[in-house]
C-alpha cells in the first residue's frame, strides 16, 4: 500500500487530475497498469535510461507485464528523432485511442511522452511519474508538452493534461546531487514569482534541502499548488502581458538562450534557469522596477545549492540575444520578459531596450 503524504487537484473541469505526493507508489502503479491491461487497454511505458538502470527494482515493477521504450537520458532526447521513435513504438503495440502511456523520468521524458500522447491518434491518455525534483515541482504539472528544434527550446509542442501525477519521493534517492540542485532552481522561481514567504523560508534555511528532508513533501506540494492555481486560471497561456501562465517563465527567456547557444545538455535546465533568475532580477533593477535589493539573498541561495550565477565560459551577448528572439515567448517581433516588482510579485513586459539586456548579460559573464 502506498503512503500519500500530500495530495492536491489540478482543477480543470472534466480534465481535472490528482497530484499524489508520497512514497512507495511502485506497487500501486503496477496494480493500476495490471487492471488497465485486464480491461483491454494497450499500455506503453516511456522510461528514462539513467533511471531505468539506477532504480531497477522500481522499473521492474512498472514494466513487469508492459511493453516499454527506453529513452536516452539528457536534453538531446527532446528531439524529432525520439518523437518518431516513440510513435513507431506505439504503432507497434497497435495502440488505439483507449490506450495509456506512462512517462517515467524527468522533464525530458515527461515533455516528450506528453507530446507523444497529445499527437498519437490525435490524443491518448498518459500518466506522469516524475523521477527528478525539477519534474515533481514543475514540468510534470500543467500539461506543457513538447520537443526542441535546433533553432530553440520547446518550439514544437501542445497542451495535453495527464490523467495523474505520481510524485514518489523514494525515486529521488538515486538522483545525483547536481540534478536535485537543478530542481531547487525551479523552487526558488516559485518563491520569486508568487510566494515571498517561501522565498524567505528558503533564504533562512541554513541546511539545504535534500532528498531525505522531512519537509520535502510540503515543499513540493507548495510549488505544485502555485502552479495548479496558475494553470487553472490560464491553462493555455493566453493572458499575454497580463501575466497568467507566462509568469511561470520567470528566468526562462535568459535560461533557454543559454541552453541553446552553449549546446543543449551543457547546462542542466535548472542550472540555466538559475542564471536566468538572476538576470531577470537584475533586469528588473536596471529598469527601476524592483526597488528593494534582494540580490545578495538570491545569489547566496543559488550558491547554497551550488547553482551557477555566472556563465561557465564566456558567450557573445549578441548570440544570446539572437537566441532569445527564437524563443516561443516573442510577440510581434518583441522580446517578452517576466520581471519583478518585488520578491513574490512578478509581471510581464515587452519593449525592453537592447542596451539594458546586454548590460544584464555582461553581468553574468557574456562578452
Amino acid at each position: 500500500m502506498e503512503r500519500i503524504d500530500k495530495e492536491l487537484k489540478v482543477d480543470l473541469g472534466d480534465r481535472s487530475y490528482p497530484i499524489k505526493i508520497g512514497r512507495d507508489f511502485g506497487s500501486e502503479i503496477a496494480s493500476f497498469i495490471s487492471e488497465s491491461l485486464k480491461a483491454g487497454k494497450q499500455v506503453g511505458v516511456l522510461i528514462d535510461e539513467g533511471f531505468f538502470l539506477s532504480q531497477n527494482e522500481f522499473s521492474k515493477k512498472i514494466i513487469a507485464s508492459t511493453p516499454y521504450l527506453i529513452i536516452p537520458s539528457g536534453e538531446p532526447s527532446k528531439s524529432v528523432d525520439q518523437l518518431v521513435r516513440a510513435w513507431d513504438f506505439l504503432a507497434s503495440l497497435k495502440m488505439d485511442r483507449g490506450g495509456l502511456i506512462f512517462a517515467v523520468g524527468g522533464g525530458v521524458v515527461g515533455d516528450l511522452a506528453g507530446f507523444v500522447a497529445a499527437t498519437y491518434l490525435r490524443g491518448v491518455s498518459f500518466h506522469q511519474i516524475p523521477t527528478t525534483l525539477l519534474a515533481m515541482v514543475d514540468s510534470s504539472v500543467g500539461g506543457k508538452t513538447g520537443i526542441n528544434l535546433q533553432a530553440g527550446k520547446n518550439l514544437i509542442g501542445s497542451f495535453h493534461q495527464p490523467d495523474c501525477v505520481w510524485a514518489d519521493l523514494d525515486l529521488l534517492s538515486s538522483l545525483p546531487v547536481r540534478e536535485f540542485s537543478a530542481g531547487m532552481a525551479e523552487v526558488v522561481k516559485y518563491g520569486m514569482l508568487g510566494d515571498k514567504e517561501l522565498f524567505d523560508q528558503l533564504v533562512a534555511t541554513e541546511k539545504p534541502f535534500s532528498a531525505n528532508s522531512r519537509d520535502l513533501p510540503d515543499l513540493i506540494h507548495r510549488c505544485c499548488s502555485i502552479k495548479a492555481k496558475i494553470v487553472r486560471e490560464d491553462e493555455r497561456e493566453l493572458s499575454g502581458l497580463l501575466g497568467g501562465r507566462a509568469l511561470l517563465n520567470l528566468g526562462h527567456t535568459f535560461g533557454h538562450a543559454i541552453e541553446k547557444v552553449s549546446g543543449f545538455g551543457t547546462y542542466l535546465h535548472g542550472e540555466a534557469v538559475a542564471i536566468g533568475l538572476l538576470c531577470a532580477f537584475r533586469l528588473s533593477q536596471v529598469l527601476d522596477k524592483c526597488q528593494r535589493n534582494y540580490e545578495k539573498d538570491l545569489v547566496n541561495l543559488l550558491e547554497l545549492y551550488k547553482l551557477p550565477t555566472k556563465l561557465r565560459q564566456p558567450i557573445k551577448s549578441d548570440d544570446l540575444i539572437n537566441a532569445m528572439y527564437a524563443d516561443k515567448k516573442v510577440d510581434r517581433g518583441m522580446l517578452r520578459f517576466v520581471l519583478m516588482k518585488e520578491i513574490g510579485e512578478a509581471y510581464c513586459a515587452d519593449g525592453v531596450d537592447s542596451e539594458s539586456i546586454k548590460r544584464v548579460w555582461s553581468s553574468v559573464g557574456a562578452i
